[in-house]
């Protein structure tokens, strides 16, 4: 792995599985992490996992008919959650790794591009054996310049969220599942979601051939327990130490519980409602 440039050597990790009820506690998590690493003053490496959820961005607020593509979502057995940053619907299930690298921004801060680049290095280091390009795959869900993909087929998508004092760069990754019908979910979305409209907004025409997972390159069982597995000894790969402790005390403070529990209530307000 090539120069990872972080504000320390150490860097904290935690794990939280995101239950049903409590859908909206993944972007609490985001927001309440973010806060909560300009305190720490270490980088943060939270790994997260949803059931089977469609999660919207806020350009999604925009298709004409966001109600029958939620529904439509909902015929597939998934639930959806709208997050509170820009871009478009990917997927969360429990073959899906979201991985979400928090860091408090120095001076001068790390340019966009380099974050971006910081996540490709650690993706790259946890899975040698792949042969990975970053370009937009036009007909994934959720396209853009940092999709990651092997031979064409896209594996995982990069976005980033700032505020005046941390930077977080979230990742998901395909690791295993059929991602087949995940693309034929996010596909009937948005067939849904625009019914007869044209489709001034420029959402994806989803093709779900263009997306594969880790366990399929691999032609392996890869869980996602191996897949965070990896990603820690990437970083230590990298010369960091791995630290749990701090974070955790933190954590379980009431100041962060509060900022955690008001966060997630924020999220909620925010969701569409379908009555």
């Amino acid at each position: 792995m090539g120069p990872f440039a972080l504000p320390t050597k150490t860097i904290q990790t935690v794990t939280t599985p995101i239950p049903a009820a409590q859908k909206n506690q993944a972007f609490g998590y985001t927001n309440a992490l973010l806060d909560l690493v300009v305190t720490l003053q270490q980088p943060i490496l939270h790994f997260w996992t949803m059931q089977p959820t469609v999660i919207m961005g806020l350009k999604d607020k925009r298709l004409p008919d966001l109600k029958a593509a939620i529904r439509a979502v909902q015929g597939h057995g998934y639930d959806t959650v709208l997050r509170n940053s820009g871009g478009l619907a990917v997927v969360s299930d429990g073959g899906v790794l979201n991985v979400s690298l928090f860091t408090p921004l120095t001076t001068p801060p790390i340019s966009v591009d380099a974050a971006y680049e910081q996540m490709m290095q650690l993706v790259a280091t946890a899975w040698p054996e792949l042969t990975l390009e970053h370009y937009e795959i036009t007909r994934s869900y959720c396209p853009g310049d940092y999709d990651l993909s092997v031979n064409g087929l896209k594996i995982a998508g990069i976005a980033q969220r700032r505020s005046p004092h941390a930077l977080v760069t979230m990742l998901y990754l395909g690791v295993t599942g059929n991602q087949t019908a995940r693309g034929e979910i996010v596909r009937d979305f948005y067939q849904a979601g625009l019914g007869d409209h044209t489709n001034d907004w420029d959402f994806p025409d989803v093709d779900p051939a263009v997306m594969t997972t880790t366990a399929n390159l691999l032609q392996q069982d890869v869980t996602v327990t191996d897949a965070q597995n990896r990603f820690i000894t990437a970083c230590q790969t990298a010369g960091l130490n791995i630290e749990r402790e701090k974070l955790a005390t933190l954590m379980a403070a009431p100041t962060f519980t509060t900022a955690l529990d008001h966060a997630t209530a924020q999220m909620a307000r925010r969701q569409p409602r379908l009555d």
